[in-house]
């Protein structure tokens, strides 16, 4: 532990950096891949639902109960459901790919700090 208190001020900052740049690129992962499932889930819904008859009972969820529906509700329902997570997932995707890019960028002063390479200012 020592040798982290001889560290410079300016790459102890570089280093913290870092370390909140990897959590946020976690916790942006972590996201996707939840919605990624919630898009699966809604996938097999829709196929159950178009193995149905429009004549056929069908029920949703609102919390505790069930609740008879439209056939054509549930499946627009769905469907924006699906197209919503699809936008999510993309936007996570740019979120995901500009911290990974960051990530590099601190890596790489991080690195140059460490062999004698003057900080360049931002």
């Amino acid at each position: 532990m020592s040798q982290e208190n001889e560290l410079p001020p300016w790459l102890k900052e570089q280093i913290s950096r870092l370390q909140q740049l990897q959590q946020n690129l976690q916790a942006i992962m972590v996201q996707k891949q939840q919605i990624e499932l919630e898009i699966v889930e809604t996938d097999r819904a829709l196929e159950e639902l178009n193995k149905t008859k429009t004549s056929d009972s069908i029920y949703k969820n609102a919390g505790p109960l069930l609740i008879k529906t439209e056939k054509a509700d549930v499946e627009k329902e769905l469907a924006e459901k699906k197209e919503l997570a699809n936008t999510r997932v993309m936007v996570l995707s740019k979120q995901e790919s500009r911290v990974k890019e960051n990530l590099k960028e601190v890596e790489n002063k991080i690195n140059q700090m460490i062999k004698g390479a003057p900080p360049s200012q931002q």
